[in-house]
């Protein structure tokens, strides 16, 4: 957070974050799309075992301290990324430059 001092005004600006989520199946789900993948890729002779399938997000969010970023990315898995019931995630962070 960079504060400016003005006229004994005290302006914040936010810092930038930059987030990287990552949603995956739980275990125990099916994975279609793994699956799939990787029985094509045994077809092509590769020797897969399984495939899984996650998504990645890339976010740059502004807050006011590392704290308020790493609220506001749990706040946004469980409200709109993740499906609790069959997903696990994983959130990494770091100050944009």
């Amino acid at each position: 957070m960079i504060k400016v001092f003005k006229f004994f005004e005290i302006l914040t600006y936010p810092m930038k974050y930059h987030l990287k989520i990552e949603i995956s199946l739980k275990p125990g789900h099916s994975d279609p799309e793994g699956e799939t993948t990787a029985r094509l890729l045994k077809e092509l002779s590769y020797r897969v075992e399984t495939v899984n399938v996650s998504k990645v997000y890339d976010v740059i969010l502004e807050a006011e301290s590392l704290k308020e970023a790493k609220a506001k990315a749990e706040e946004m898995c469980k409200r709109l990324l993740a499906n609790p019931t069959k997903d696990n995630y994983v959130v990494s962070i770091e100050e944009k430059k």
